[in-house]
């Protein structure tokens, strides 16, 4: 029937923790060895701003927001099992952090994403996210893309 509903938890979900360790992997089957420089930069501590989709119940994709300033707040862990993928899973959920990082007074929302993130690159572009100066920890990293979106 493909029901898809969003929930607002936290890092500590059991679902979320399944979803990224899926999320590793995939990362890892696609960038090999470069993902020793990026593990660092995906640790989750304790988020308290998670969302997770279902689909008829199953945990079907996640994605969280991080402070980065006063102002931006900074996606992370974009994911979608792929039997779950062309349901706009990543659009609703993107669209559910942007509500929520807006709630708490963001203005901004800023992500980083790999060059062979092909889909992700489409999601963010199509959700009206720019192509930004890469920041922080991505400054010197070739293969990482930015985006921004006033919120």
């Amino acid at each position: 029937m493909n029901t898809i509903t969003l929930k607002r938890t936290n890092s500590l979900d059991p679902d979320f923790r399944l979803l990224i360790t899926e999320l590793d992997a995939d990362l890892r089957a696609t960038y090999d060895e470069l993902m020793n420089t990026y593990d660092q930069h995906n640790v989750i501590e304790e988020i308290a701003t998670v969302v997770i989709a279902y689909v008829d119940s199953q945990p079907a994709g996640c994605g969280c927001f991080k402070a980065f300033s006063r102002e931006a707040a900074e996606v992370k862990r974009m994911y979608v099992r792929p039997q779950f993928r062309g349901l706009s899973i990543s659009a609703k959920v993107l669209k559910e952090l942007e509500i929520w990082a807006a709630s708490k007074g963001y203005v901004q929302m800023i992500l980083e994403t790999g060059e062979k993130q092909l889909a992700a690159i489409n999601l963010y572009q199509k959700g009206g996210y720019v192509r930004s100066e890469n920041y922080g920890p991505y400054i010197d990293l070739d293969t990482s893309l930015c985006f921004s979106k006033d919120l």
